[in-house]
Formats: structure tokens, C-alpha cells, sequence
């Protein structure tokens, strides 16, 4: 398969060196300015993806700028945004803890920055959908202008709704996404949403939050209830120094996941016996003291 080549309102992944990196989409016509000079979009559309741009002026600057294709991952962390987002590196726990895939029916609460709701979508598609929801206008409004910019708006939906008022109602959801301040309060109301056997993942940054979500799920004939914590440290490798790197994204929150089931009492383990069971002593030795 040949190399992808850069359109009109396409994006791209612009990278000048490890920290100065930036998503931008490219328009004919216009130009994206740094301290490094001005890149043209003019220069860039019509060349394939993993191509080289070089900043103008090119007698005063000429720095080298390399265009990539955006992966999600990058969108999420380049994108516009007011909240904490939630990592690629947990966003790809949710995604395989849950099996989400394509033609999946999501339902999130809690879209933010719309960062993980991009990361649905994208593997939802092209059969799926993400129905995300949150309470903060301005929430709302910077999800929808990212959901805009990746594309992804015949498959996302970001509305206002309010689980504790009713305003969320769906059925036959695979999978439930939280990213919320009480999600325990929500397991009761959501559960009828979910399909059985569908996934729950709630993101938290604290543990007080993750032990109520895990009494909460347990409450209501969850199963397969766990609470993980996901590391990631980069390496910097260098002929004869080798280490990891001085600073890392430790901390960003716990992933609680459970799982629907209909629980049935057992009619068999718990049968009694017909007649009273009696051992006797009668002829067994005893100990003396």
C-alpha cells in the first residue's frame, strides 16, 4: 500500500524535536507560525505523510519540521483541552480490560475534553457508536470542537444529560465509561442500560473513590470487579547511557472494572439432607488426659 498523501483540512502530527511537537490540520492558503519560523500549509498538502517541511523564511529560519500522520494517542494528548485527561496509557487498559471494539455501543459519562471519547470512537467505528454526557457547559463545548477536529461527529454524540435527574435513558449498551466525582452513586441507575455480560470501567484519581465504585458494583450482581493502578516510564537510550527518564506521568488515576451478570440462587448445592445426620461415639477411643 502506498504512503498516505496529505490532503486539504487534513491533520497532521508536526514535530520539530522531542518537547515542540503540535496537531494542526492542514488548509490551503493558510500557515501555522512558531518560534521557529512559519510553516505552510501550501508546502506540506500534496506530499505523503512522513514527509519533511522546512520552516519560512527559509534564508532566515529553515528549521526542518517532520509531518506525521496523527495516531489517536496523539490527539489526546495535543488536543485542546481545560480538564485532566485521561492517559493513552490507561485509555488502552480501558479498551482491552472492556473487549470495546468495532460496532460496540458505549455510553460515557463524564466527556471532558472529549480525550478518551475520541479514543472510543475511533475504535467503535465504523458500525458503532459513543454517547457521551456531561453536566459543564464549557465541558460540552470543548468536547464537541475537539470531536469536530478528529472527525469523528457520525459517530460521537456529546449532549448535556444528568444521570441522577433521568436524563440519560439507553438500552442495550456494551460497555459503561465513568469519569466522574461519585460513581458509585450512578452503578444502580446505569445497570439496567448495560447488556448482560457488558463491561463497566470507572476512571478515579483517588482510592477512597475506587473502594465506594467497588462496594457499589458488588451491591448491584457485578462480577469480575478489580481496581488497577498503570505505571508507564519511558526509557532514554543512549550508546553507553542507558536509564530511564528523569520525569514520567506517574499517578493519573484508578481503573475500577466490573462486569453485568444475573445472579441465580443455587437449587442444588444448597439442598438438605432428608434425615438429621447424628455420628455416634459410641465405642471410639477417648484421649486421657
Amino acid at each position: 500500500m502506498e504512503s498516505k498523501t496529505i490532503k486539504n483540512n487534513d491533520f497532521l502530527f508536526l514535530i520539530l524535536d522531542e518537547r515542540r511537537r503540535w496537531v494542526v490540520q492542514a488548509r490551503e492558503g493558510e500557515s501555522f507560525h512558531t518560534h521557529k519560523g512559519i510553516i505552510e500549509f501550501d508546502d506540506i498538502i500534496g506530499k505523503p505523510y512522513g514527509s519533511c517541511v522546512f520552516s519560512r523564511p527559509h534564508d532566515e529560519q529553515g528549521y526542518k519540521f517532520r509531518v506525521l500522520e496523527p495516531l489517536p494517542s496523539e490527539f489526546v494528548v495535543h488536543m485542546h483541552r481545560k480538564t485532566q485527561i485521561i492517559y493513552p496509557k490507561d485509555a488502552g487498559l480501558i479498551l482491552m480490560y472492556t473487549g470495546i471494539g468495532p460496532g460496540w455501543n458505549i455510553i460515557e459519562i463524564g466527556a471532558g475534553s472529549g480525550a478518551l471519547t475520541c479514543i472510543l470512537g475511533n475504535y467503535v467505528k465504523p458500525n458503532g457508536r459513543v454517547f457521551s454526557y456531561d453536566i459543564r457547559e464549557k465541558s460540552l463545548r470543548q468536547a464537541k470542537n475537539n470531536i469536530k477536529k478528529a472527525g469523528l461527529e457520525e459517530i460521537v454524540s456529546v449532549k448535556y444529560g444528568n444521570i441522577f435527574k433521568g436524563d440519560i435513558n439507553h438500552k442495550n449498551i456494551d460497555a459503561v465509561v465513568l469519569d466522574m466525582p461519585t460513581p458509585w452513586a450512578t452503578i444502580e441507575k446505569i445497570r439496567p442500560f448495560l447488556k448482560l455480560s457488558g463491561s463497566l470501567v470507572s476512571f478515579s484519581p483517588t482510592i477512597e473513590q475506587a473502594k465506594k465504585t467497588t462496594q457499589a458494583l458488588r451491591d448491584n450482581e457485578f462480577i469480575e470487579i478489580k481496581t488497577v493502578e498503570l505505571l508507564m516510564r519511558e526509557m532514554q537510550i543512549k550508546e553507553n547511557a542507558t536509564r530511564p527518564k528523569s520525569r514520567m506521568i506517574g499517578h493519573s488515576g484508578y481503573l475500577t472494572f466490573g462486569r453485568k451478570i444475573r445472579e441465580e440462587e443455587n437449587p442444588y448445592r444448597c439442598i438438605k439432607p432428608e434425615k438429621e445426620e447424628f455420628i455416634s461415639m459410641e465405642g471410639m477411643p477417648l484421649r486421657k488426659d
